[in-house]
């Protein structure tokens, strides 16, 4: 791939239910609304859960004579003939290369199991964003203790491989964030444990750790519009925002803008 103007962020957990996608649509409404161009690649194309989001987003905008700001989308299904990953590995890369032409920042949701998309996902990243539950064992994809020492999990020693090809291929390391999300608002013994354990291993693996997002139905309410929480104080949809909603905003302003701070 030749040089490349815009910033890729992909957003990855070898897990499920980790709010990837929600995560990849509030954060491009928040670049967007810095002035930014955004395009949206989902890997997950089978499942599509950020593609029905924006699905979600033309309909109301457009059921509601709204204008609010857009993000590209490119939807990408893997291919079930094994024979074909090669060539479609060098389709991406190309459609890749197009869209960084086009945008200044590019975020990926991937899937929530391992697979060629998932590896090249990763492999094209500037910046990785892993979500994560607060709970020891959502954990262990990172890492685990056999109680003499901490081991790396099956993601944390993918990371490592991902960090070490792009070595191989001469580019600036890795940037990884780890972020806790639908974290409990309840304090508890175990997420206590579970973020003293976070900021402790990030020395080891080598990630940020980034303030977590809180459990709050208005995620999963908004997906439905294909709305996102920073999209509440846009003209008609004022009425909508209660404490709770001020609350998330917050917290997704600071996630961003710890992430970008450039912005």
């Amino acid at each position: 791939m030749s040089e490349k103007k815009a910033h890729i962020i992909t957003i990855g957990n070898e897990k499920g239910g980790t709010g990837k996608s929600t995560l990849a649509m509030h954060l491009a409404t928040f670049l967007l609304n810095e002035g930014m161009r955004v395009a949206i690649i989902d890997t997950d194309g089978r499942q599509g859960t950020v593609s029905k989001y924006i699905e979600n987003r033309l309909k109301f905008l457009k059921e509601n004579h709204l204008a609010l700001k857009m993000p590209q989308l490119v939807t990408v299904t893997p291919r079930d003939d094994y024979t074909e990953i090669t060539n479609h590995i060098s389709e991406i890369d190309l459609m890749v290369e197009e869209l960084c032409r086009q945008n200044d920042a590019i975020i990926i949701d991937t899937p929530g199991a391992k697979n060629y998309l998932f590896e090249t996902a990763h492999q094209l990243a500037d910046t990785l964003i892993t979500p994560i539950g607060d709970s020891l064992i959502d954990l262990n994809v990172l890492s685990y203790s056999d109680n003499t020492r901490y081991k790396a999990g099956h993601y944390a020693q993918f990371i490592w491989d991902i960090k070490k090809y792009r070595a191989q291929k001469g580019k600036l390391p890795l940037n990884w964030i780890v972020v806790g999300n639908r974290v409990s608002a309840l304090n508890s013994r175990n997420k206590t444990l579970f973020f003293e354990q976070l900021k402790h291993i990030s020395g080891i693996y080598g990630f940020r750790v980034a303030d977590g997002i809180k459990e709050r139905v208005i995620y999963k309410e908004l997906f439905w519009q294909g709305l996102t929480v920073l999209d509440l104080n846009t003209a008609g949809l004022k009425n909508r925002l209660s404490l709770s909603h001020l609350a998330a905003k917050q917290e997704i302003r600071a996630l961003a803008e710890f992430i970008c701070p450039q912005s």
